[in-house]
């Protein structure tokens, strides 16, 4: 990774994607941002991945952007250098073709609430805090808080936080279907680990498929999820095969249908 803060390692078939600024709460600055858009790209590209765990050292998980990083942007600046670049980075993470399991070992406020959401499934350990405080700045959500997690969540839990500035802990997100399941303190990442372990031992492409294809359901890249399942509908046939094969020879092609 171009930033040290940002460590992605594989374990066999499972990534292992770590923030490593915890004595800043794991907040993002732009060398984060565009560094867990590299782990995204590098997570995709390693064929052995079946599934990935993502989590952050020390208190928190992530407490969103730095606002020493965002607060001397000006407008248009903010809208190009950190808005922009955090949707490309976290749409990266929401899309990538293995599941991903975040550990919540710590906090998650904002922006590092947003970064959770990205992921398929969420593990929550006991003491920790979740909540989109940015309207308390006088900031809106701006990571995909108003979209991605509606769509994940429901509006009204959505509104209740960024809205009113509800806090939940581990267990009152687990009742309203922020996180899938609440651990003690602790025991977050071998639960994700666990989880990894039991989705890396079963069928590879199917479980990617039925990722693609639950996202789409979701509103999550539908277009892509599917054309890609098309175009490897269609790359298994021998029509296709006639296809190339008449592309290269200069010869009109003899298709059967099959």
């Amino acid at each position: 990774m171009s930033d040290p803060r940002v460590d992605l390692s594989f374990d066999g078939p499972v990534a292992r994607l770590v923030l490593k600024r915890g004595d800043k709460l794991n907040a993002l600055d732009q060398g984060m941002i565009a560094a867990l858009h590299e782990a995204a790209e590098a997570i995709e590209a390693h064929a052995e991945a079946r599934v990935a765990v993502f989590w952050g050292e020390g208190k928190a998980f992530c407490a969103g952007g730095d606002i020493a990083a965002w607060g001397p942007l000006p407008p248009m600046a903010m809208w190009r250098e950190w808005t922009r670049a955090g949707h490309r980075a976290f749409e990266a993470l929401a899309r990538l073709r293995v599941p991903l399991i975040v550990a919540l070992t710590g906090h998650a406020f904002g922006g590092g609430l947003e970064l959770a959401a990205v992921a398929d499934i969420r593990i929550a350990e006991r003491g920790v805090t979740l909540g989109l405080p940015e309207t308390g700045l006088a900031m809106a959500p701006g990571w995909s808080g108003t979209q991605r997690l509606v769509r994940r969540f429901g509006a009204s839990i959505v509104r209740r936080m960024a809205l009113g500035g509800l806090m939940l802990d581990a267990d009152q997100a687990l009742a309203a279907g922020l996180v899938d399941e609440a651990v003690d303190k602790g025991e977050g990442l071998a639960r994700a680990d666990a989880l990894a372990q039991a989705i890396a031992a079963r069928g590879p492409l199917a479980v990617q498929i039925a990722k693609s294809l639950i996202n789409a359901a979701e509103g999550e890249d539908a277009e892509l999820a599917g054309e890609a399942i098309a175009g490897a509908l269609v790359a298994t046939t021998a029509d296709l095969a006639e296809g190339v094969a008449s592309f290269r020879e200069r010869r009109p092609p003899r298709f059967v249908g099959a």
